[in-house]
């Protein structure tokens, strides 16, 4: 029982090559993407300290904003972003400053100063609405912070401490 024929016409060779090559190919492939995303790994902008294997941030503003009750809604429309406040009780007559961070390119991210204004604070700003935002909002001291999540195509964001208060 001779075989006949060419040995590339064998299915089970075609699998031995294949599959190493396709293998090769993928990983080639994965490292390649992998080189040309890589740059700030750090999604979070607090600053956080590292002892040992564990890692700690600053939650005293957090903190500070649950015990003063504090919340605000952000507003982006119109080419102004505005801030009005919901509960607890603000310093109306200084102005916040608001951050805009990019959850993976920080080289996106912004900081915007707001001016009071009589129902809230208020800046002439263009926020890209074809992307997701995590917000910061804060007084000029940081002694309160407030965060929040503005989605794709969304033009408004509930602020608030991200420490519940019992």
């Amino acid at each position: 029982m001779a075989a006949s024929g060419s040995p590339w016409r064998n299915p089970v060779l075609w699998l031995v090559v294949l599959l190493p090559l396709a293998s090769i190919v993928g990983g080639v492939a994965l490292v390649v993407t992998a080189s040309r995303n890589s740059g700030s790994d750090d999604a979070v902008g607090d600053t956080v300290r590292r002892t040992g294997q564990i890692q700690t941030a600053e939650l005293g503003a957090d903190a500070t904003a649950g015990a003063l009750k504090l919340s605000a809604l952000l507003r982006s429309a119109d080419g102004a972003i505005e801030v009005y406040p919901v509960t607890g009780e603000f310093e109306r007559g200084r102005p916040l400053e608001v951050v805009f961070e990019h959850p993976s390119h920080q080289e996106m991210d912004r900081t915007l100063t707001l001016a009071p204004t009589a129902l809230g604070w208020a800046a002439e700003a263009e926020i890209d609405p074809g992307q997701h935002w995590n917000i910061r909002l804060a007084p000029a001291d940081a002694r309160w912070r407030l965060r929040g999540r503005l989605g794709r195509d969304g033009h408004a964001a509930h602020l608030r401490p991200i420490l519940a208060q019992d």
